[in-house]
């Protein structure tokens, strides 16, 4: 009898099939690994079962000790025993640790909190999992990997028996992930069945009793992992070719455009934590150069730290067209030549309330109007040549770019940076949610771009998409850059390999 079984799952959002007949088991005492690339639908089948998506707005069936389950919410499912520790930690860190793991399940009477039970109830259990942490601290006053620990005995405060842990090693020192592994082997000997989520493989080989492989929304494969080797599984996940959506690059190489020695950056929340390790690298005139590597790999750092825009401490030594420069903030950056589409474009890359216009002009707003007066008319005409080149569906540049779909708000962000003439352009993750036809039009750009002599350095989680535009590769794991390859030497399993430090 399993302790839970998830029959057929389907999931849709508008336009997307996220799960296309998933199924999955877990037994008592268990540890399944669940792998895949970034948007396999990992995270999804795990908000079905959590009950972030309740019945009704999914199809299949979850069975739990045998007994169909019906989650109208997230409450529905911890009833049932299970816990969901999501990669992004929900702990209040004005609270302290005590209220944190109790939060909304204090111990009361006459609905007046007992405070000397819940410190003791909260003392008992982090002594169980030998955690030495205070309860009654501020949860702000931990590092991030003591916080991931409090937040592992907050979903176990609920006598959880099934656990799913969201790339729970993220932020985890070596030694943070031995205290988390020993606590994780303790409670699999008492029966939890764990479902464990991670782009770590030496970590799933490690622990995994069997690994289930998703793709696309499907199950592809569930293996013994004694049965099947690290190579094995970079298949499976792999598994598809490039298709012809990308524009088949003819790009001339000029001079070095951008070049970057020694970068390090440091974690925001624990400042002795590097995210990135000593990457240099250098990009050419008319060369897209793909970033590839897996959550938590430091892509995204190693960007925002050229662009001066990193909040946690950086170094690196930064050469364009040839000569030093120094970027101590984003506008060192605009002024020196680099454009930076961001990976979050709705915090980042918009004002939603604004117009188009008003976004599209927003970076290189001096060199468009003029220094001390705006001029509106040269404003509108400027925008205008990107919404054409662009093919921004909107009645004009007046239009509210929270009105936009996904791929024309990404296309106005695009079009914000081209304005200020860029000789760099750093794209980060540029087609996330957006449809197959929007994706089509921002590649054919990019080509065209890259023709025309910019130097594009393109992060994308997408494998294929990395592939599919890039001229070279260079592949990150854990903040070291661990292979770089040319085009005619870059394959799905080179760079899956590379990316999970293989």
């Amino acid at each position: 009898m399993s302790l839970l079984e998830m029959r057929n799952i389907v999931k849709e959002f508008p336009g997307v099939r996220a799960l296309d007949g998933v199924s999955f088991t877990l037994d008592r005492g268990e540890f399944h690994a669940l792998v895949g690339e970034n948007g396999a639908g990992k995270s999804t089948l795990m908000k079905v079962l959590s009950g972030v998506y309740p019945e009704g707005t999914f199809e299949g069936d979850i069975l739990v000790d045998d007994q169909p389950s019906h989650f109208k919410g997230i409450r529905d499912s911890e009833a049932a025993g299970i816990a969901i520790i999501f990669q992004e930690l929900s702990l209040v860190k004005e609270l302290t640790v005590g209220e944190n793991i109790f939060l909304g399940k204090e111990p009361s009477k006459f609905g007046v909190i007992n405070w000397s039970e819940l410190y003791h109830k909260a003392s008992n259990l982090l002594r169980d999992l030998r955690l030495p942490i205070d309860p009654r601290v501020k949860v702000g006053s931990l590092g991030i990997g003591q916080q991931q620990l409090v937040e592992i005995a907050k979903a176990l405060s609920q006598d959880a028996k099934i656990l799913v842990l969201d790339e729970p090693t993220a932020a985890l020192t070596e030694s943070e992930v031995e205290t988390l592994f020993g606590i994780l082997r303790d409670l699999l000997a008492r029966g939890v069945g764990m479902i464990y989520i991670s782009h770590k493989l030496d970590e799933v080989f490690e622990m995994s009793d069997r690994i289930t492989v998703l793709r696309d929304g499907k199950t592809v494969s569930t293996h013994q992992a004694k049965e099947i080797t690290k190579d094995g599984i970079i298949a499976a996940m792999v598994g598809r070719e490039v298709g012809d959506i990308f524009p088949i690059p003819d790009h001339k190489l000029g001079e070095v455009a951008l070049k970057i020695t020694g970068l390090t950056a440091f974690s925001i929340d624990n400042p002795d934590k590097k995210l990135v390790d000593g990457v240099s690298f250098e990009v050419k005139q008319g060369e897209v150069l793909g970033i590839a590597g897996l959550m938590g790999a430091g892509r995204s750092e190693l960007l925002m730290s050229i662009f001066g825009a990193w909040q946690g401490g950086f170094s690196r030594s930064i050469e364009i067209g040839g000569r030093p420069a120094t970027i101590s903030s984003p506008s060192d950056a605009i002024s020196k030549g680099v454009g930076f589409v961001t990976e979050d474009r709705k915090r980042f890359g918009l004002i939603l309330e604004q117009t188009i216009l008003d976004n599209m002009t927003l970076a290189g707003l001096q060199k468009i109007s003029g220094r001390f007066v705006t001029n509106r008319t040269r404003e509108t005409m400027a925008a205008k040549g990107p919404m054409r080149s662009l093919r921004i569906k909107a009645n004009s540049p007046l239009t509210v770019a929270g009105t936009l779909s996904g791929g024309n708000q990404q296309k106005v962000v695009l079009g914000k940076w081209l304005l200020t003439n860029p000789k760099v352009l750093f794209l980060d993750e540029p087609t996330r949610g957006i449809d197959v036809g929007a994706k089509q039009e921002i590649y054919a750009e990019i080509n065209k771009l890259a023709k025309e002599g910019l130097a594009i350095v393109l992060v994308s989680s997408e494998l294929p998409e990395v592939l599919g535009l890039s001229d070279r590769i260079i592949v990150l794991h854990e903040g070291r850059m661990t292979g770089e390859f040319t085009r005619s030497e870059a394959t799905p399993e080179k760079v899956m390999s590379a990316a999970t430090g293989h």
